[in-house]
Order: C-alpha cells, then sequence, then structure tokens
C-alpha cells in the first residue's frame, strides 16, 4: 500500500490527528529508528484528539451561563452556608445515573447558577448530554414553536438531554399555558433523566409561585420534580455583612449569578 493510498483512506475516515501524525513520521527520517508500536502510537493521538473534542462539543452544545464555572473554583470562604461534602458527593454524577434531581436555591448573586453550570461540566466530563436555559426563555421557545408548528421538536430539544438545568425557576409565576408546558416536559424527564432547578424561592414556596389551590397543575407539577431530590440552599452566615458572589468576583451586577 503506497503511503499516497494510506494518507487518502485516513483523510476519507476523517482521522485528522493520526493524518498529521502519519505525515510527520513520512517526512522524518529519525522515525526509521522507531520503534512499530512507538510508532503506533498516533492512534493514542487520534482517540485523545476526539475524546477532547467530543467534550468541547457538549459543552458548547450546553448553552451555559458561565462555561467557565468548574467544581474545583467554588469559593467555600466567602460568608456563604455550603454543604461541601454533598456538592462534591453531586459532582461524581451518581445522581444522573440514580435519575436524581437537584434544587438549588438563595438569593440573587449568592452563585446559584455558577454552582449548577459547574456541576453541568462535571457531566459533560462524564459523557452526559446536558442543557442549559432559563426557565423564562424556555417558556418563549414553547410559546413560539406552538405557532410555528415545531412544538414537539422544540419540548424534544429539552426533554431528552440526560441533565437539564433550569435556572430562574418560577421566577415569575406562569401562566395556565405555561404550566401545561412545564407539566409536559417534566413528565417526559421524569425517572430517565436529570435535572437542577435553580430558584429564587426555597421549595416550600413553589406551590404558591405556581398558583397553589387556584391552580390545578400545581400539585402535579410539584409531585413531578420533589420526589426525591437533593437540595442545596444557599444562605449567608452573617447576613448583616453578606457580599454577592457579583461583589466578591468584581462581576458586572447586570451578568447572570
Amino acid at each position: 500500500m503506497s503511503i499516497q493510498s494510506t494518507t487518502d483512506k485516513l483523510i476519507e475516515m476523517r482521522m485528522t490527528s493520526m493524518t498529521d501524525g502519519f505525515c510527520t513520521q513520512v517526512n522524518d527520517p529519525k522515525m526509521k529508528d522507531v520503534s512499530f508500536e512507538d510508532r503506533f502510537a498516533l492512534v493514542d493521538i487520534e482517540y485523545n484528539n476526539r475524546k477532547s473534542n467530543s467534550l468541547k462539543r457538549l459543552i458548547r452544545n450546553a448553552g451555559f451561563d458561565q462555561p467557565e464555572a468548574h467544581i474545583s473554583d467554588i469559593d467555600y470562604t466567602s460568608g456563604r452556608k455550603l454543604n461541601r461534602s454533598l456538592i462534591e458527593k453531586l459532582a461524581s454524577c451518581d445522581y444522573i445515573t440514580n435519575h436524581r434531581n437537584f434544587f438549588i436555591t438563595g438569593a440573587t448573586g449568592s452563585g446559584k447558577t455558577y454552582l449548577a453550570c459547574a456541576l453541568g461540566m462535571e457531566a459533560c466530563k462524564q459523557r452526559y448530554k446536558t442543557k442549559y436555559i432559563r426557565l423564562p426563555d424556555l417558556l418563549l421557545e414553547l410559546e413560539m414553536a406552538r405557532n410555528d408548528g415545531t412544538y414537539k421538536k422544540v419540548q424534544a430539544k429539552y426533554a431528552n438531554p440526560v441533565l437539564l438545568i433550569i435556572d430562574e425557576w418560577l421566577l415569575l409565576k406562569p401562566n395556565e399555558s405555561e404550566q401545561h408546558d412545564i407539566l409536559e416536559l417534566l413528565h417526559r424527564r421524569r425517572k430517565k433523566s436529570s435535572t437542577i432547578f435553580c430558584s429564587q424561592y426555597d421549595s416550600s414556596g413553589w406551590y404558591d409561585q405556581l398558583g397553589g389551590d387556584d391552580r390545578p397543575l400545581a400539585e402535579a407539577i410539584i409531585d413531578r420534580i420533589k420526589y426525591d431530590g437533593y437540595t442545596v440552599n444557599i444562605i449567608p452566615i452573617d447576613p448583616a455583612n453578606y457580599k454577592s458572589m457579583r461583589e466578591v468576583y468584581g462581576m458586572d451586577p447586570a451578568l447572570s449569578e
């Protein structure tokens, strides 16, 4: 088999890194003294490159609000009560394997979004398809999809990811149509995927945000998500002297948490 033929086949199979390595070896006289096993390490180069590209693609498609978030960079010393052992346990992604949900609650600027994105990054590293979305954006997208005939497609877009992060959960009270959208989505995800909910409201206040006794779907929505979820409630150790995480990191107040 000729060198050109081998190169062409590698290119056809889209083995870019292996092709580059092969061409380098062919043009380097010193490689003649290298063992076959060492030269065949081109497979490792191709493999590692594909894994790296796969991770980059998962992170890009997740649409994280804070793609720089990392578990190791979580600040446990800035005046917040954080359950470090629980967060480290969640970073293993066992909750995803067990199809359990996770609730992050706390005031504006407490770092909910950063924590959620950091956990989402860990999910991507374990090759779990992940998606981030703000609830207001999700509901608007579903409303537009209903009008242009793509409703099922958009529902699937958020129902299918193994991990879905819903930020600004119940920040605004959803109307009846929006509650139907939320219930349908959560029903499709129940017991076969995991969802992280970030909310300024403690979970005890979600029923009222959904309209309480006046809205028949309120209880059904709560039932779909709270049966076995983990909870991290981010609260200040000293409320009188508390600084938001935006202030701690010198972030623009207009940016998300």
